[in-house]
Order: C-alpha cells, then structure tokens, then sequence
C-alpha cells in the first residue's frame, strides 16, 4: 500500500511538498485532531461574533437575537469610555488584580511544594492518601465550598473557636464582613480548592527526572535537600515556567463563582471583580452591551499578558510557549 501511495504521489507535484508528505504519514494523527478543532471552532471561536455586541447599542428582541445584534445602532468605543470614566473602574480593577496577584502567589508555589513533599514520601499508603485527600476540593463545585468556607469563618465558626481558645481574640470575627480580609480569604480558598490537582503536572514532570542523576549525585556526597535543589528543581523549571505564563494570562480571570458566592453587600467595595460586574450590569442591569465591553477588555488584556511574558521568557532564554 506504501508503495502505491508513493507511486500516486510522483504523478502529483503538490504531494511532493515535505509538509504534504509529513501530514501524509500522520494522517491518523490529524484525524484523532478533528473532534477537538470541531469543538474549539464551535465552542470557542464561533462565539466571539458575539464581541460585536460591544460595539452596538443592543436591545434583545423576542426570537430575533441576530436581527437585532445587526441591527442595532454602532456606538463604536462609546461603552469603552464609559467604563473608563467610571468611578467603578478603579475599584473593580483594583479588586481584580490584587485578588488575583494574592492567588497566583500563594497558588502558584503551593502544588510545588506539594509535589516536592509527596516524591520524598516513601510510604505508599500514606503517600497515595494524601494525594487523594488533596485532590478532593477540585472537584467540590463552588456551592459547597462556599458553604465550608462561610461556616469555618463565621462567627462561632471554628476558626473563631479556635482562635478564642489560644488566647488571640476574645470574641468573634466576623471575618466574611470584613471587606479588607476578602482579599487574603479569597486567595487562600482558591489555593485550598486548586492545590492538589495542579501538582499532578509537577509530579509527572518530576517521575520523568533520570534516576541516574539523582544517583550520581548522592555518589558525590550530595544530601536530599542539595538532590532537590540543584537537579529537581532545574528539571523542573520548563514545567514552571510554561505553567506561569499560563497563570499570568488569567489574571484577569479571576472566576466568578467564588466571588458570587462569598461576596457580600457589606464586603462588595473588596469582592466586586471584573467578572461579578460584568454579570451584574448585563444581566441582572440588562445593560448588555456594556457588559461585553467590560469583558472584552479583560480578554484582551489576558492576551497582553501572555504574548509580553512569554517574549520577556523568550528574550531571556527560557522556556516559552512560542
């Protein structure tokens, strides 16, 4: 059968191109890609027609969404500028980064540290109890870790108890109205919930590691703590580095879910975030296309972010996405 393909070839000049040939020999390959670029042409690009919307004074119509998108009147920049103008913009954008830098920071390191600990871990039983215990949260929906988070917190919480008990308070705080200590509530539930299934990369990456180098090393003397430090951690910086660029691009994406739900009347100047505004005003508001405009411009700064990171990564001869 090779040999009749390569026959039909000769008989074509356009198969003769080394890309057409390549694609050729991987053809089941390309066919395994088809079902993902369907869903990523459907369900991911299909949709930013939509942004259009950002550009229109629109008004929805009973069965008639695209005749209406269309037709409406072009406002071009107009919904831009007023959400520039805004006296929201700053505190929402405030939020929005600071919750979001206070997640990266302590999500971030955590799934490394956990990975690091759970390779030393020789006890298989234990090892693989942790690991299960610590991939549970992630898939908890946000409703119920919500309710977990409030009740620990709350007044007669147990963390209130507990801080009554050794002496570090002598009443309750009531920590889900104080809109100050949303921020650091916020970043450590995230972490809390994200933790266990983010270090399942860092884990792999590290059961890819030679054995060999961690053996050559403890010939020359080098303790656990050196092995980690100067053969772990260097294998482990392509892995780090891709996964930080990613996160750097999300910062704008801080969820909504969490927000939503943990955020209060009393604590709103602290958890109103790009997302819970943008929902607020398009559907609770009707204010659509305002709306659309608040989240394209998160969208584009997301972009920003990953293209200048991933240069600076480049420039700096380090790992990059592209």
């Amino acid at each position: 059968m090779e040999v009749e393909m390569d026959r039909s070839n000769k008989k074509i000049p356009f198969l003769k191109h080394p890309t057409i040939k390549k694609m050729v020999r991987q053809r089941y390959f390309y066919l395994l890609l088809i079902p993902g670029v369907v869903w990523a042409a459907l369900f991911a690009y299909a949709p930013m027609v939509g942004l259009y919307m950002a550009f229109v004074d629109y008004q929805p119509t009973l069965g008639d969404f695209w005749g209406s998108l269309f037709k409406a009147e072009f406002v071009g920049l107009q919904w831009f500028q007023y959400f520039f103008s805004g006296q929201d913009f700053w505190i929402v954008m405030r939020n929005t980064l600071v919750s979001s830098v206070l997640t990266l920071s302590i999500g971030f390191i955590l799934p490394i540290i956990i990975a690091i600990m759970l390779n030393e871990v020789r006890i298989t039983w234990f090892k693989r109890t942790v690991q299960t215990a610590s991939y549970l949260p992630f898939f908890i929906s946000w409703v119920v870790a919500a309710s977990i988070v409030i009740t620990l917190l709350s007044a007669e919480g147990p963390v209130n108890q507990l801080l009554m008990k050794i002496g570090f308070i002598e009443q309750g705080i009531l920590f889900m109205q104080e809109g100050k200590m949303f921020w650091i509530i916020i970043a450590l539930s995230n972490a809390w919930k994200d933790m266990g299934y983010n270090s399942i990369m860092y884990m792999a990456a590290i059961a890819a590691i030679p054995t060999e180098l961690f053996e050559a090393a403890k010939v020359d003397g080098a303790n656990r703590l050196k092995q980690i430090w100067h053969i772990l951690l260097p294998m482990l910086r392509p892995t780090i580095i891709i996964l930080l660029i990613l996160n750097i691009g999300n910062l704008m994406n801080t969820g909504f879910d969490q927000y939503f739900l943990l955020g209060n009347s009393l604590n709103r100047s602290y958890s109103d975030v790009i997302d819970t505004y943008a929902f607020r005003y398009g559907i609770q508001n009707g204010m659509f296309s305002y709306a659309a405009a608040v989240s394209m411009f998160k969208s584009v700064i997301a972009f920003i972010l990953v293209i200048t990171v991933n240069q600076i990564s480049k420039k700096m001869g380090q790992t990059h996405l592209f």
